[in-house]
């Protein structure tokens, strides 16, 4: 294979040296911005460079110059369009910042996170943004932060582990949100959640994800101040793919102690969460009142408009990414990443029934799936 059917060779600091007729080593400070280069040199290698079209190995420089002008980002699930949005904040400030970003995806498993953690670090990026997926078992976060590599948590925290952390006041606004119900008259409210979980929920056990353990708390904290007890039956983790989140939502819309409300932890559960309340035969709020958290603008397209609990997720990728940057170039942190949501009251929230408008029958199709 010869002529225009070849790979073109890349062009090496040598070739820039060569048409510049200056040392390789000259070309390279040139190149590189460090070290003692005449400004008839740098003209002459910089004009070769662009003639030649070379593009710098950023591998060697980094390994030159220490910085790769990268930073690693590591979500949790970038089809949920909260981390989607949370990742552009992140983009925007480290493009200005002349920073590349690199995206892993974990689905929320820590065992990917250990890996993504592991060849961020191999491809010598400059810090870390990390949404944990473990708020308990940190021992490779730990490693990261005790090594001085400059890293930011957003949307959760890492444990006792102190590091900058972005994110909500989620207690703060799962009580307000719960009060809301609350004064609704629903007392049988259920939360669905993808957290990961060994074990049914039970009160005070330990989560992995703070965000989720801070929600539950603050419900918890709503039923106390209003005398009642919690409805800790219908706290449901592990909520996987669509057909499972479907097939919670009827569980917990069945029988005589249904809920009367449910809260979707994110906007892909409620997705589902909707569809399967549409199954059921059932209105909203009519039958079943419904919160999520995160306001997206499909949320104001239904019918009813569903409450929501609205977060400022691009802001928080911004303050994350400066944050890191700040670190990045040796400068204290600015002020704390602490954000406040806000509960945005629509029509999916109702007055309480006491028996829902259509109860599913154990033997119907629905009830037998």
């Amino acid at each position: 294979m010869s002529g225009e059917g070849a790979r073109r060779r890349d062009v090496t600091v040598a070739d820039v040296a060569k048409a510049a007729q200056v040392s390789k080593a000259q070309a390279a400070r040139a190149l590189g911005n460090y070290g003692a280069v005449s400004e008839d040199v740098r003209e002459r290698v910089l004009a070769a460079a662009e003639e030649l079209s070379y593009r710098p190995n950023e591998l060697a420089r980094s390994m030159n110059t220490g910085k790769s002008h990268t930073i690693g980002v590591v979500v949790g699930d970038i089809e949920n369009p909260h981390f989607g949005l949370a990742t552009r904040g992140i983009t925007d400030i480290a493009k200005r910042a002349g920073y590349n970003v690199i995206l892993v995806n974990t689905d929320e498993d820590r065992a990917a996170e250990v890996d993504a953690v592991r060849v961020l670090l191999d491809k010598r990026v400059d810090g870390l943004i990390v949404a944990p997926a473990s708020s308990v078992n940190t021992g490779h976060l730990h490693q990261v932060h005790q090594s001085g590599r400059p890293m930011v948590f957003i949307d959760r925290s890492g444990g006792d582990l102190e590091v900058e952390t972005v994110a909500v006041d989620m207690a703060r606004i799962s009580l307000e949100a719960t009060r809301h119900l609350l004064d609704a008259g629903h007392r049988r409210i259920a939360f669905i959640s993808t957290l990961r979980a060994d074990s049914p929920y039970t009160p005070g056990m330990a989560l992995d994800s703070s965000q989720i353990a801070d929600r539950l708390e603050g419900m918890q904290q709503a039923f106390l101040e209003a005398g009642l007890p919690f409805p800790a039956d219908l706290v449901r983790l592990n909520a996987g793919d669509s057909d499972s989140i479907r097939s919670i939502t009827r569980e917990v819309l069945r029988g005589p102690e249904q809920a009367t409300a449910v809260v979707a932890s994110d906007g892909l559960i409620a997705l589902s969460v909707v569809e399967a309340i549409q199954e059921l035969g059932l209105s909203i709020p009519a039958d079943v009142s419904f919160l999520m958290y995160d306001d997206f603008p499909w949320t104001r397209l239904t019918t009813p408009p569903l409450t929501v609990i609205a977060q400022p997720v691009y802001n928080m990728g911004v303050a994350a990414a400066k944050a890191l940057i700040r670190q990045m170039e040796g400068l204290p942190p600015a002020t704390p990443g602490q954000f406040t949501a806000t509960l945005v009251r629509r029509g999916s929230v109702g007055a309480c029934r006491p028996a829902l408008a259509h109860p599913v029958a154990a033997g119907s199709p629905v009830a037998a799936e």
